[in-house]
């Protein structure tokens, strides 16, 4: 690639990100404080998560105060830089920033080699930080080359609380009024019909074609390109189908007979590819014996309920289920920062227990979520099977997610807690 069209790249990018807060609505992610006062760290900071998520957002928040260069390797004109490239890359930065020595990568897994350029840059003494989406090879290609000299932060798109946030809605949740939870009421309504991608929550967007097109340019950037996917059909019709079936259990021996794969290990591999993807994540059973966790079939999640609203159909009237997976993504934000393991639970009599939170070694909370606890054969279900798993898991943290509902019963000298679903969001 020839010096002086990557250092007009450059020079371009430059100005978009100097004109980011004049063209986008910026507030702060929840996860920001956290890693603040690593930004001054020279350990390489990776952040992953799926497309549009807000990790470049993130990243300027972190480096704002910084002097710092900046690339963006999703752009059409890198389309075909190549790894010798790398160092005309850092003398353009040279000519163009001047005075560094914070360097910002976006997009990285787009480049070869990546991995050895940024080990090379960090010996120069740079402070690197990179984004990228896809969670294997980056973790591949650290694992290999940057072991204990990296941090990994995962990002999502916005939590409820952010989506609130954005839409200026700052409530202390001990103290509502009667205005404020009814706003909180439809707010989280359209939480769940839109999902947190930033750009769905702008006014002249319109959520469902753009989440439509976004799933679009995962699967055939992310999925289909990366991996050389021969059937291309088959793979997206198998990523429809698990979005289909969000928070249920998924058996890969029925989806290579329903899409006629040559075995289980095709179905698996396609899944995984949708998981590094960041579309798709899956939940274990928990079981004391790794070998049948590892063999049982596994609940899969979308990361986002907007994009189940605007590509499945069978999810318009079944709100348990979109309920369940804004949980299982909640669980998941918490997980890195507090350590967590999440499973779901499961006997040998088909009693269910949606989440199992473990810390170390010892289960700390099993939540059921149920929408309609109204009804009393569903309630009476919910609570007899997290009372076997409290049982069998020696855990007395019992607690039921509700649409509405908020109170605490003593059943068979167990205490069960019961939140609504709006308030245990706000409650972080």
């Amino acid at each position: 690639m020839k010096k002086e069209d990557l250092k007009k790249i450059i020079i371009d990018q430059k100005q978009e990100l100097e004109n980011l807060s004049e063209r986008e609505k910026i507030i702060d992610r929840e996860i920001l404080n956290n890693y603040k006062k690593q930004a001054d760290s020279t350990i390489i900071k990776v952040i992953t998560g799926i497309r549009r998520c807000g990790k470049s957002v993130f990243s300027y928040l972190l480096l704002k105060d910084k002097n710092f260069a900046y690339v963006n390797f999703d752009d059409e004109r890198l389309a075909f830089i190549e790894t010798s490239d790398l160092n005309d890359l850092l003398e353009s930065f040279y000519e163009v920033y001047r005075n560094f020595k914070f360097i910002f990568l976006d997009e990285i897994q787009n480049i070869y080699g990546w991995e050895l350029f940024v080990s090379r840059l960090q010996r120069q003494g740079f402070n690197v930080l990179v984004t990228g989406s896809n969670s294997k090879l980056l973790s591949r290609e650290l694992a290999t080359h940057l072991t204990g000299r990296h941090i990994a932060i995962e990002m999502f798109p916005f939590s409820f609380r952010e989506f609130l946030n954005y839409y200026g809605l700052k409530i202390n949740v001990e103290l509502l009024s009667t205005k404020d939870r009814g706003l909180i009421k439809n707010r989280l309504n359209d939480y769940i019909q839109k999902g947190g991608f930033p750009e769905v929550l702008k006014e002249n967007i319109n959520p469902r074609l753009y989440l439509q097109s976004l799933y679009s340019n995962i699967l055939n950037k992310d999925v289909v390109l990366r991996h050389k996917i021969k059937y291309v059909k088959t793979l997206k019709n198998i990523s429809n189908y698990l979005l289909s079936n969000t928070s249920c259990k998924i058996s890969f021996n029925k989806i290579k007979n329903i899409f006629n794969l040559k075995s289980t290990h095709t179905a698996l591999n396609y899944a995984s590819f949708l998981e590094e993807s960041y579309l798709f994540f899956f939940l274990k059973r928990f079981s004391y014996k790794h070998k049948e966790s590892l063999v049982a079939n596994q609940k899969i999640y979308s990361i986002d309920t907007g994009l189940i609203n605007a590509l499945s159909f069978e999810f318009s009237h079944n709100k348990g289920k979109l309920y369940e997976n804004v949980v299982a993504l909640e669980l998941l934000r918490k997980k890195a920062i507090k350590s967590l393991e999440i499973y779901y639970w499961q006997d040998y009599s088909a009693h269910e227990v949606d989440f199992v939170v473990k810390q170390g070694l010892k289960v700390k909370q099993l939540i059921q979520v149920c929408y309609d606890i109204e009804d009393y054969d569903t309630k009476k279900r919910e609570i007899n099977d997290l009372l076997r798993a409290s049982k069998e898991l020696k855990c007395s943290n019992l607690l039921i997610i509700t649409e509405d509902y908020e109170g605490e019963e003593k059943i068979k000298r167990h205490r069960i807690k019961f939140i609504p679903l709006w308030k245990w969001l706000l409650k972080g």
